[in-house]
């Protein structure tokens, strides 16, 4: 059994990684709702194993070392731990090109991908000053890397080649909702062939639909201002238990 910490699956595209990832695997997981809007992320509980106080985190109760259960935090850490734990979705060390392929999407799109998406929403939706420099900046930036995507696309299925991976998966949860990031996806054609593909998948409908995760109640409630201050005011004493009120 996995036990997977983790929020509405449409306020996270990190949590909605790994649920992609647990549905492809058949893993038996339960997710354990943590409100970030209420700070339920610095808990005592949950920062014993999820150490960032973010999710999502997992705990794996059955680790293939047969020790105690093995908490992950870190969305990009516990795919490929799932991964090489059921020798799927990842090539294993023993194929070191076609692992490489797939680890540098998958820091493509932790490092740059996600992060800049982020920063867009960040900035439009709930940034109380907009600010045009910021907006800017990270919309030409997230034009640049669906362009990246695009052209990779061009000649292939998939990110890393002709099989399906992690790296396609953490990069489709990005982009679930990719209309909504202000860009003309005309210009996208292979990325949006792509993306189609992976909705065609059970698993997608299975992650997206399975009831599991609890119901997004939407961006007005991340904007109350201290559900703001909780998310996007956050310093080192939070972790010692000091939270706005």
């Amino acid at each position: 059994m996995i036990d997977l910490y983790g929020t509405a699956l449409g306020a996270s595209p990190n949590v909605y990684k790994v649920v992609l990832l647990l549905e492809e695997l058949a893993l038996p997981y339960r997710l354990i709702p943590v409100d970030i809007r209420r700070g339920e992320q610095f808990s005592t509980d949950f920062l014993a194993v999820g150490r960032n106080n973010k999710v999502p985190v997992i705990v794996d109760h059955e680790p293939s070392d047969g020790g105690p259960a093995l908490p992950v935090f870190e969305s990009g850490a516990i795919l490929v731990y799932l991964a090489d734990k059921t020798n799927r979705f990842l090539p294993p060390v023993s194929a070191p090109r076609q692992r490489s392929e797939v680890m540098q999407w998958v820091f493509w799109q932790m490092a740059g991908f996600g992060p800049n998406i982020g920063q867009f929403v960040h900035f439009v939706v709930y940034a109380p000053d907009k600010l045009p420099y910021a907006i800017t900046r990270f919309s030409n930036e997230i034009n640049r890397l669906f362009g990246v995507m695009n052209k990779r696309l061009a000649d292939r299925a998939y990110l890393a080649g002709d099989e399906y991976t992690i790296a396609d998966m953490i990069a489709f949860a990005s982009t679930h909702e990719f209309e909504r990031l202000g860009q003309d996806f005309a210009q996208f054609e292979n990325f949006r062939r792509w993306h189609n593909s992976i909705k065609q998948r059970p698993a997608y409908t299975r992650a997206w639909h399975s009831g599991k995760a609890p119901a997004d109640t939407g961006g007005d409630s991340y904007r109350e201002p201290r559900a703001w201050k909780m998310l996007f005011a956050q310093t080192a004493k939070y972790l010692d238990g000091v939270l706005p009120t």
